[in-house]
């Protein structure tokens, strides 16, 4: 299993962060030793003095395939969740300053935190899902998948260009604005339209 991740896919999220608007999606992995599921604590790593939560959007992948036509990419995935991709976001500063990958900003143990998954025929139209974040129970972050500057279907079928994907692969689609830090006790819940996704503390 491995785990995709496409940053910048939110307009505003990129205004915020002061980055150019990408052409194609900007990918990165995770290895599966960043999962969290089950609505787990996150503990706070020791070496980044500034992490922050992206509330995504998720897609798992249920059959192989490679060089995917965006037009057959709806037929790769079934399911639709909801995931947190933390940040060292001061790491991933110096890093980006000095050249350098930002795996250990991005890829850190306990950095993907995952849900269950929903049937996507459960939703009337994937490109209008609500969904959002609440800490200590004040909304943070939302967002709307018609917002992305790339759809589902697009990242699959890009990203399939490079990595093979295979059954249990799960895409991280982009986070909208509204990141920020957290601190211990926080209690981080994220929501699919009336459905509460995640619900897990800081520690």
């Amino acid at each position: 299993m491995k785990i995709i991740c496409v940053g910048r896919n939110y307009l505003p999220h990129i205004k915020e962060l002061g980055h150019k608007v990408p052409e194609q999606p900007t990918l990165f992995l995770k290895p599966d030793s960043s999962v969290i599921t089950r609505n787990r604590p996150f503990f706070l790593p020791d070496f980044s003095q500034q992490i922050e939560y992206e509330v995504e959007l998720l897609v798992r992948i249920d059959k192989v395939g490679k060089y995917i036509q965006e037009k057959f990419a709806h037929t790769y995935y079934h399911e639709i969740g909801l995931g947190i991709d933390f940040t060292a976001r001061d790491l991933q500063k110096n890093c980006i300053e000095e050249g350098n990958p930002w795996e250990i900003a991005k890829a850190f143990d306990g950095s993907a935190i995952i849900s269950q998954f929903i049937e996507k025929e459960k939703f009337a139209d994937l490109n209008n899902i609500n969904f959002h974040l609440n800490i200590n129970g004040t909304t943070v972050q939302s967002g709307n998948s018609g917002e992305m500057l790339f759809s589902i279907d697009q990242i699959i079928s890009y990203a399939s260009q490079f990595f093979t994907l295979k059954t249990g692969d799960i895409i991280f689609t982009g986070t909208p604005k509204g990141v920020g830090k957290v601190a211990i006790n926080d209690l981080l819940e994220g929501w699919i339209e009336d459905r509460r996704m995640l619900n897990f503390r800081v520690k």
